[in-house]
């Protein structure tokens, strides 16, 4: 016979476990209650915590001891760790040879979710922020971090075949990916970044705006992303915006600011020909639809610069590309795709306008303000790209950055006489300098902004 007091902690122990919660390796669960946890075991185990709603006094306690041991809390003990929230976030790695217990406390009426996974914390912020094409008065154009990579074929040797100058839309991955974009006015009665920054938490909030068209976009050869186009929203507003990735990682938060009412001019993005372009262009607004793309874009436009990079590859391939190198560093295929780029950016005018942001930036040496490459386009002016039809709208022109000029320069072979012009003499008029390569000395990266854009919205010069 057992003693009685055996018998009444035996079913003490048995009850307690009872009530505790089992938590099974690479899941997430979501709760809303102070409760206990059952940890499974494993070498190396990391628990993350991610608070849904805010709280003041939820605490979370781990321990690895076992999964029999005592619920761990603010009392200590033997290998109990509090996990440490930062923005609605919180986890803890080791250990679980023998399983373990986590412990919520105070947390009745909180919701909040908790990863258990072999392979690093399951809640967290992403490295990678989401990037912004450009806005109209209404509008704006998102892009997702990268979720697939690409091996771009490279041409060699005897078939040294470079891509056609009109390229077909790729084909889109079979891959799927589960991306959320959230965004709002960055000011208001609940501005994004000021609560939690986990990813249950900005899902619960309301997108100040609309999504009109969602794709998986090639813009380079970094790899795949999500593409938003986003309308209804407030001119000359600013808005904060986030990528949520599988529900439970944070990619972001980027700024973006509207431009003003009497902006006029639409977006134009995917063109599979000019992959990287995602921007207003001088263009009287589209009838079919409330931006350009490949289907409704003007052949004037789309037709002489597919024309335009047809000759460019004849002439290109007239040197032995494959069998013969004209620089140890870089290819024909290098060269042809520079070029596109760089036609691309140049044919294509970019609509700009000065804001807020204009002059925020102080430039790296502290003496003047950094204010993007600007420059008004009266009506009568003819349009850099003459194949534009004329606008009948006054603009400002964002001009483009001198260093993707720089680059078709530098990856191309000396016969094809393709030359820059220089920050010394006349780039100023067509080109924004110095804003990422210092201006004279085209020191890299060391410009009064060192970027083309930052994630606070600022638009320096068009990169394309």
């Amino acid at each position: 016979m057992f003693p009685e007091t055996l018998w009444y902690l035996l079913n003490v122990a048995i009850v307690f476990a009872q009530t505790r919660k089992q938590l099974s390796l690479n899941t997430v669960s979501s709760f809303n209650d102070s409760s206990t946890f059952t940890l499974p075991e494993a070498s190396n185990l990391t628990v993350s915590v991610a608070l849904c709603s805010s709280s003041s006094s939820a605490r979370f306690f781990v321990t690895n001891t076992s999964a029999d041991a005592d619920n761990p809390g603010p009392d200590g003990g033997t290998d109990v760790y509090e996990i440490s929230l930062n923005e609605g976030f919180g986890n803890f790695a080791g250990a679980f040879t023998n399983g373990g217990v986590l412990s919520a406390d105070d947390a009745s009426n909180v919701t909040f979710e908790v990863g258990v996974s072999e392979s690093g914390p399951t809640h967290k912020i992403s490295t990678d922020p989401p990037s912004l094409g450009d806005t109209t008065a209404t509008q704006a154009i998102i892009f997702s971090p990268v979720f697939l990579e690409v091996s771009s074929e490279v041409p060699t040797y005897p078939n040294y075949s470079l891509p056609v100058a009109n390229l077909s839309a790729p084909a889109v991955p079979s891959t799927s990916n589960n991306f959320s974009l959230i965004f709002s006015e960055t000011s208001g009665s609940s501005p994004l970044a000021s609560g939690l920054q986990t990813g249950c938490a900005l899902q619960s909030q309301n997108s100040t705006g609309t999504i009109v068209n969602q794709t998986m976009w090639l813009p380079n050869e970094d790899g795949w992303r999500t593409q938003w186009i986003i309308d209804g929203l407030t001119p000359a507003t600013n808005y904060t915006a986030y990528v949520i990735i599988d529900n439970t990682t944070v990619s972001g938060p980027i700024y973006f600011i509207t431009k003003s009412e009497s902006f006029s001019c639409p977006l134009l993005s995917n063109l599979p020909y000019c992959p990287g372009i995602a921007y207003a262009i001088p263009l009287a607004q589209p009838s079919s639809q409330s931006t350009y793309d490949s289907t409704n874009l003007p052949s004037e436009i789309a037709e002489p610069l597919i024309s335009s990079l047809t000759n460019f590859t004849t002439t290109l391939t007239t040197f032995a590309c494959g069998r013969d190198d004209y620089s140890p560093l870089v290819s024909c295929n290098d060269c042809q795709r520079e070029y596109r780029r760089w036609l691309c950016t140049v044919s294509f005018p970019r609509c700009g306008e000065a804001s807020s942001n204009n002059g925020a930036m102080v430039a790296a040496n502290g003496a003047q303000k950094v204010f993007s490459a600007l420059l008004s386009q009266p009506t009568t002016v003819t349009p850099r790209n003459s194949n534009f039809p004329s606008f009948n709208e006054t603009y400002t022109a964002l001009l483009p950055c001198l260093e993707r000029c720089n680059a078709a320069d530098r990856a191309c072979p000396s016969f094809l006489g393709f030359r820059c012009p220089t920050a010394q003499f006349n780039a100023l008029s067509s080109y924004g300098v110095g804003y990422i390569d210092s201006g004279v000395e085209g020191v890299e990266g060391r410009g009064s902004s060192g970027t083309a854009q930052d994630r606070y919205g600022n638009v320096w010069c068009n990169y394309g």
